[in-house]
């Protein structure tokens, strides 16, 4: 057993960490929640990550963002990913996909079998075109909802898309995965009604805010996500 995996082999037992090795995962989205889940699930020692995000990071990402940094800021998040994932665990395989996910190019990001994906994406059509690629797929999905607006963490709950409520995106997602044929889809969501803005930024046009956000939200929903993906992952 490698010394950097001893500890959670120690909690979890040395099949469970093996089966965690032998795991390939595919991540889209590395912004405030999946940044955060794939830094927690190459620190568990998954074997390999495809991680795909089209965008570069920038200076409003930093207050919420793994990867966002002075320092990387004009960079590609899928570069800085793996470049931090390959110093943690040097035994992943990590494949980044520099490229924006949208709903006619989700199926060739599928390039041979996952053992699970997770959707960490904004865009509603992509959202939908992914949980219909691993339907068709087979392959274990959860979704993140919306984390913008949000201030208590204690309210993220991970279940069935039916059984969501209060969450606008929630709602959104219900009627596009019913429309599309699509049953069962997890999520985590958060029932924490939205917060309004309480200052709005010169910079930006008050119609068309973008959401409120703080450092220590999406990461929280990052490492939901991260947990129920390996507890997934070891039940196999």
């Amino acid at each position: 057993m490698k010394e950097e995996y001893s500890r959670t082999a120690m909690l979890l037992g040395e099949e469970a960490v093996e089966k965690l090795t032998k795991s390939r995962v595919i991540i889209f989205g590395l912004g405030g929640v999946g940044s955060y889940t794939a830094e927690a699930l190459a620190r568990v020692g998954i074997g390999a990550l495809t991680l795909v995000d089209g965008d570069t990071v920038s200076l409003s990402n930093i207050n919420r963002q793994l990867y966002a940094l002075h320092s990387t800021v004009g960079r590609f998040k899928t570069e800085v990913a793996r470049e931090r994932i390959e110093d943690i665990n040097p035994l992943c395989q990590v494949d980044i996909i520099t490229d924006f996910v949208k709903p006619e190019s989700v199926s060739s990001f599928f390039s041979g079998q996952y053992d699970f994906c997770i959707d960490a994406v904004d865009d509603t059509a992509a959202k939908t075109a992914i949980a219909l690629k691993c339907n068709e797929m087979n392959i274990p999905l959860i979704a993140s909802m919306g984390t913008g607006a949000k201030l208590s963490g204690e309210f993220f709950k991970i279940t069935d898309i039916g059984k969501t409520e209060y969450c606008p995106l929630c709602r959104t997602m219900r009627k596009k995965y019913r429309d599309a044929g699509i049953k069962n889809v997890t999520v985590l969501y958060s029932p924490e009604m939205p917060e309004k803005p309480k200052f709005i930024p010169e910079t930006e046009d008050p119609k068309r805010l973008p959401p409120s956000s703080i450092s220590f939200i999406p990461s929280q929903a990052g490492l939901r996500i991260a947990e129920y993906t390996v507890k997934q992952l070891i039940l196999k």
